[in-house]
């Protein structure tokens, strides 16, 4: 007579992925739940959204301006190559050769109070001298005078 052997039941393991599957997807569920309660629940404590009223359009403020006549001149013997200068609305104008003396008379409009930038700058193209000068309404803000040949100078303010 033989000995009967004890054998092990089988268990179902597609089962059990089953029920893991289902739990993360009840998992999921759940934390996309409190996700959106997390996120409506502060909002509507706070009651419906108030529109502001409208309001009539704000004007910008008026802005003083102010008007400056400037003169540059370039005065020498020789004439003066690679004049360049800042002009009318701070543009920078540039010229290859003048005929001195030489001057560039424009106005520049600008808010009042603001800072103005003046400048020009020339080469002396010798023998002698050159002088740039700059005159802001009427007055002279810089002067300066090159005496060595071939030389790059400028005058600013």
């Amino acid at each position: 007579m033989g000995v009967s052997t004890a054998t092990r039941p089988q268990h179902d393991c597609a089962g059990r992925a089953r029920s893991a599957g289902s739990f993360v997807v009840v998992l999921g569920v759940l934390a996309a739940a409190f996700a959106v309660t997390a996120y409506i629940v502060p909002r509507s404590a706070r009651g419906p959204a108030q529109e502001e009223p409208a309001g009539a359009p704000v004007a910008p403020a008026a802005v003083r301006t102010v008007s400056h006549d400037v003169v540059y001149e370039l005065l020498g013997a020789h004439g003066a190559r690679n004049v360049t200068y800042a002009a009318a609305g701070s543009a920078l104008t540039q010229h290859t050769e003048v005929v001195t003396p030489w001057s560039a008379q424009f106005t520049r409009v600008g808010p009042a109070g603001r800072t103005e930038f003046y400048s020009i700058a020339a080469r002396n193209p010798g023998p002698g001298a050159l002088r740039c000068r700059i005159v802001v309404d009427g007055v002279v803000v810089a002067d300066k005078t090159e005496t060595e040949p071939d030389r790059l100078f400028s005058c600013a303010v």
